[in-house]
């Protein structure tokens, strides 16, 4: 949680950290801001003090919601800073970086570098600090970095946050089920009342335009049909007209409009009908996710689940990628993954992990089979987190329903 950046620091020994970037999205300096909608600038926090905020004077309005003491560029003398580096820009905001930490009140120490940007101009930067400020250690991270750890739980207002997308994200769900229901079948194929057939690229699009109404945007939602559903990330064929009795993964991921918190729910749909080899792996895919539900303790290794979820699929004959590592059948990915202002967060559910759920933990719970050449793919997933008292906690309510009906008329 963001309370716990000051002992994470300590153990890193950041005298402070600055989060810096461009124009895009930055989940690192979202988080630091109070999700104010800033475009580029600093965030600077010193050990066991207040988050300084300083950005382009045309941010000034929007950085203020952000509730922290905020700065423009315009307070260290932007223009003469400009004008001493003969207009080089970049030269300038190195010569700004002296200031910007003597203001937060650090004068020397190691100071930790994080947030998004070109990679380029990353070591460019931290060549140019590391020369100009000999009195300062600038560092960047690898592995679990301190926002992984802090983002690994999230406090009550995030939890609030996360349950508002998760609903509308249901909503979204029914809107989508309820769409396709409205169509008929012509044959094999899933058409309109005019008789034209109802592709994939549509629901996408009609996916789209519902999750607008709900101020959620697209992030590359997976809806995949037949032998694209046994390939866990095929996005699905736009073209392709969906058709019955095949097994379809609808991933489904939206996040906030203007950045913000996702949600993550799949869910394996057949049209009218599932054949009686969809059937059988939908039902072991259910009974894997009860093992993993059943599995959940508070304060358990999230591998725990995984490794339960494995026991129970190579009990059941399938390869999973512990029995058959390489595969391409059966079981091949991890159980799931935190979710919050990144799709992927601690805490991993991978058998190779030692993350840990805690209350506050918000995870994915997703066992899949798969098997391309037989033409199917089976995944179900949902968004759950632990509560305070340690219970599990679903943040999706959809149906888990394999058979979708269609109810347009003949």
């Amino acid at each position: 949680m963001k309370r716990d950046l000051d002992e994470l620091m300590r153990a890193r020994k950041l005298a402070a950290l600055v989060v810096t970037g461009g124009e895009g999205d930055n989940p690192p300096l979202y988080y630091l801001t109070n999700g104010a909608h800033v475009t580029g600038g600093y965030a600077i926090k010193p050990l066991d003090g207040d988050i300084l905020l300083v950005v382009s004077p045309m941010e000034i309005e929007e950085a203020a919601k952000s509730g922290l003491t905020v700065l423009s560029y315009n307070d260290f003398d932007w223009a003469k800073l400009v004008e001493a580096a003969d207009g080089d820009r970049s030269k300038a905001f190195v010569a700004m970086w002296g200031a910007l930490l003597e203001r937060a009140g650090v004068t020397s120490g190691k100071i930790g570098i994080y947030g998004t940007g070109e990679i380029d101009h990353a070591i460019a930067l931290v060549d140019a600090l590391r020369a100009t400020y000999p009195a300062y250690e600038f560092v960047g991270e690898a592995g679990k970095t301190i926002f992984d750890a802090a983002y690994a739980t999230k406090d009550a207002a995030e939890i609030t946050r996360l349950r508002s997308v998760a609903a509308r994200t249901n909503a979204v769900l029914q809107a989508t089920w309820d769409y396709i229901a409205a169509h008929r079948a012509d044959g094999e194929r899933v058409v309109d009342a005019s008789g034209a057939p109802l592709t994939i690229g549509a629901v996408k699009r009609f996916v789209r335009r519902a999750m607008l109404d709900h101020d959620l945007i697209d992030t590359g939602m997976i809806f995949a049909q037949g032998r694209d559903a046994g390939f866990p990330h095929s996005r699905g064929e736009d073209d392709h007209a969906l058709l019955t009795g095949q097994s379809i993964v609808f991933d489904l991921f939206p996040r906030e409009i203007g950045g913000g918190y996702f949600h993550d729910v799949t869910r394996t749909w057949s049209i009218g009908h599932a054949t009686p080899e969809v059937e059988a792996a939908y039902t072991d895919v259910m009974n894997a996710f009860e093992v993993a539900v059943d599995s959940f303790r508070a304060g358990v290794p999230g591998k725990a689940l995984q490794l339960a979820v494995l026991d129970y699929f190579e009990s059941r004959g399938y390869p999973t990628g512990r029995s058959q590592p390489g595969t391409n059948e059966g079981y091949v990915h991890s159980l799931g993954h935190g979710i919050g202002l990144n799709i992927h967060e601690r805490p991993s559910l991978s058998h190779f992990s030692e993350d840990v759920l805690l209350p506050g933990s918000v995870i994915t719970i997703e066992p899949g089979l798969y098997y391309p050449e037989r033409g199917f793919g089976v995944r179900v997933e949902d968004a759950l987190y632990v509560a305070e008292d340690g219970t599990l906690i679903a943040l999706t309510d959809f149906r888990k329903d394999l058979v979708l009906p269609l109810t347009g008329a003949e």
